[in-house]
């Protein structure tokens, strides 16, 4: 079956991650190898705040955790909706305030100073809120959770992610990398839980 053109616009305020991303998709394009799926990509970095496209110019917008970091989330949203076609949707992942906090509670348990992030993203756009943030610019609205989550049985994958956050944790623990290191062991011997809370809104003009 002949598929019709699509014409997706890649968009990132990086140009480093657009070209990334251009690398990556030509890849998989050759890699499958489809003559019967014209797609005309195009690899636009742009400040979301201040969208460089006509009114009603997309028929889907996707939004993929990047919401939250957003320092006029109205302004943005107005944006999106003003580039949308009518009946146009916007798509919108985030998560909420349980998501992964038993790596919280953990890190805590060792040592009540640690702070793995200072930013509370999901209070600024998470599940719990977002369906209020968007209903000025929506007609319709609809949430869906995605049922998951992680199993760890292994530290060192554990280790890593919390030695990346962007909080303090860095000054409490890589002086005492090895009583971490066996205390994470410990706890991931017998499986260990995370709870994952994330979703996204479905949002039609």
């Amino acid at each position: 079956m002949q598929l019709p053109d699509v014409h997706v616009v890649m968009n990132d305020i990086s140009e480093g991650m657009l070209r990334d991303t251009k690398r990556e998709l030509q890849n998989i394009l050759d890699h499958n190898n489809r003559p019967d799926f014209h797609s005309d990509f195009i690899f636009h970095s742009f400040d979301c705040h201040e969208i460089p496209y006509d009114d009603e110019s997309f028929d889907l917008i996707i939004a993929n955790h990047v919401l939250f970091y957003l320092d006029d989330l109205q302004r943005a949203l107005s944006e999106i909706r003003r580039t949308l076609k009518p009946q146009g949707i916007l798509i919108c992942s985030t998560y909420g305030a349980s998501h992964m906090k038993e790596i919280t509670t953990l890190v805590q348990k060792f040592n009540s100073s640690i702070i793995l992030s200072a930013d509370k993203l999901y209070e600024r756009f998470g599940l719990d809120n977002g369906a209020s943030m968007l209903s000025p610019y929506f007609t319709s609205i609809k949430r869906a959770i995605y049922e998951d989550e992680l199993i760890v049985d292994k530290a060192e994958p554990l280790i890593e992610y919390i030695l990346s956050c962007h909080g303090n944790q860095n000054q409490y623990l890589l002086d005492r990398y090895k009583d971490f290191r066996t205390y994470v062991e410990r706890k991931t011997k017998k499986n260990f839980h995370i709870t994952k809370y994330s979703g996204i809104f479905i949002c039609r003009k």
